[in-house]
């Protein structure tokens, strides 16, 4: 099996120190890579800043006509990829379809945003001393983008920060997750198939270990990372000077309002509830962990029954809803975790089983407020249920977390729709539905430990470009 080039300034290259990437259901051999050289980051981080101001100047049709390349090629060889993301990420292909047509879509909004970027006029003249003059406010490049992706979403997640990038006319150096170099490697050849310039992107596989270099570059003046908060709390420490957007994840909450009690909402919430507690092995950051139930709700039976309908197995099985965790050691810990809470009190109530790198589909009540599954990310298949005896009191559970990134609240009460968009201290509240909802194109972070900045195409070509001001003076208006 060959080794996969990567990209150095928009050209195939190989490095040194063989990377194999191996498949988190059967541990075989899906592909290779090298590592990056140091003279290879230089290279392409020298690139960058050398295109920068090209980059900044291209014209939109270029930047647009880029952008819609990589959409309909993604669009074409959708099949391709999702077994690829599938074969290193160990995501179910039906999830990893859903992640393609996702991308399909980031770039496509990109294209479009790409082409509308124009800026605005503001007249001056509300003022006597402003009379004759009217300011263009344009917004441009900060300068090259460090893009920092995570394992979960090896596709959608690079999207999210190449698209952006690309539609304002800032090159992107992207450090891809080290368990899932290949998708990203796959973006960087439809990428090169483009009229952009040289040194607008690169795609580096490295080590996490020799990220710090990068973060640390003046070169690249701009940060956009997706992780864990360690690792974001390390990059806010390492680059005071820069503009850092950091999607950090969380312990997203569920509320179920006592106005929700038909069984027909019942059956919605739970089933609701069950996929997206468990899809992407739980390794979703905004994947439901946290249910809060207003009491004398008949909840619980029906969420236990829905999860254990959930299919579990070979994720290239199409019909297989929730595959392995990314590796024994991820699906170890969250085993470590489940039982320290079972030791503190909690009762299993369906799944608490591992078996190598797959983790059952769990529910937990009776868990102590400060156990890991509730006060931490588990970051896998694990659903923790809780009474509340009130919607206020379920408001005031779902503040009471270091997190904020998204809230799910199942009501159809506009009153309490408001309410929680109100008092709620995260980024987003899904009225109806579970927090795991993201539409691409919505400005989407989160508050406290889960970050700082939005992505979503518009909101991220914000946060990579600052407003600069040009005052025209004896104008009549």
């Amino acid at each position: 099996m060959d080794a996969t080039a990567f990209y150095v300034a928009g050209a195939e290259v190989h490095g040194s120190g063989e990377v194999t990437v191996t498949h988190p259901w059967d541990g075989r051999t899906v592909g290779r890579t090298t590592w990056a050289r140091e003279d290879q980051v230089e290279a392409a981080v020298a690139a960058a800043a050398e295109v920068a101001e090209e980059a900044a100047a291209l014209p939109a049709h270029l930047r647009a006509a880029a952008l819609d390349h990589v959409s309909r090629r993604l669009a074409e060889r959708r099949q391709e990829i999702a077994e690829l993301i599938t074969a290193e990420n160990g995501k179910p292909i039906k999830w990893a379809s859903v992640e393609v047509d996702r991308a399909v879509s980031v770039f496509r909004w990109a294209a479009e945003e790409a082409r509308r970027f124009s800026g605005d006029l503001q007249r001056l003249d509300t003022d006597p001393g402003g009379a004759g003059r009217i300011a263009v406010v344009t917004r441009v490049p900060r300068g090259p983008v460090l893009g920092i992706s995570p394992f979960n979403f090896p596709l959608n997640l690079v999207a999210h920060k190449v698209a952006p990038a690309l539609a304002v006319g800032a090159p992107i150096v992207l450090k891809p997750a080290p368990a899932t170099p290949l998708t990203a490697l796959l973006l960087g050849s439809l990428l090169a198939e483009t009229d952009l310039p040289a040194g607008m992107f690169s795609v580096l596989p490295l080590p996490n270990e020799r990220a710090a270099g990068l973060v640390g570059d003046p070169r690249l003046p701009v940060v956009s990372f997706t992780g864990s908060g360690r690792v974001g709390a390390q990059i806010r420490r390492a680059a005071p000077d820069k503009h850092v957007t950091l999607e950090l994840g969380g312990n997203a909450a569920v509320l179920v309002c006592g106005d929700y009690g038909s069984d027909e909402d019942l059956d919605w919430a739970a089933t609701r509830i069950a996929t997206f507690g468990t899809y992407q092995a739980g390794q979703s950051c905004i994947a439901v962990q946290r249910v809060l139930v207003h009491q004398g709700l008949d909840l619980l039976p029906r969420l236990v029954r829905a999860v254990e309908s959930l299919r579990t197995g070979d994720p290239a099985d199409p019909a297989v809803e929730v595959g392995p965790m990314i590796s024994e050691e991820a699906a170890r810990r969250v085993e470590s975790w489940v039982d320290a809470a079972v030791a503190a009190g909690a009762t299993v109530v369906t799944g608490g089983k591992r078996d190598g790198t797959t983790y059952a589909p769990t529910i937990l009540t009776d868990v102590p407020a400060d156990a890991k599954v509730v006060a931490e990310e588990v970051f896998g298949p694990v659903i923790v249920v809780s009474e509340v005896a009130s919607d206020e009191a379920g408001f005031t559970a779902i503040n009471d977390s270091a997190y904020g990134l998204q809230a799910g609240v199942f009501t159809h009460s506009l009153q309490t729709a408001f309410a929680a968009h109100r008092r709620l201290q995260v980024g987003g509240v899904i009225v109806g539905d579970v927090p795991s909802y993201r539409a691409d194109q919505m400005p989407y972070g989160g508050v406290k430990g889960s970050g700082v900045g939005r992505e979503g195409v518009a909101s991220a070509m914000a946060d990579y470009t600052e407003p600069r001001v040009m005052v025209l003076t004896g104008v009549e208006l």
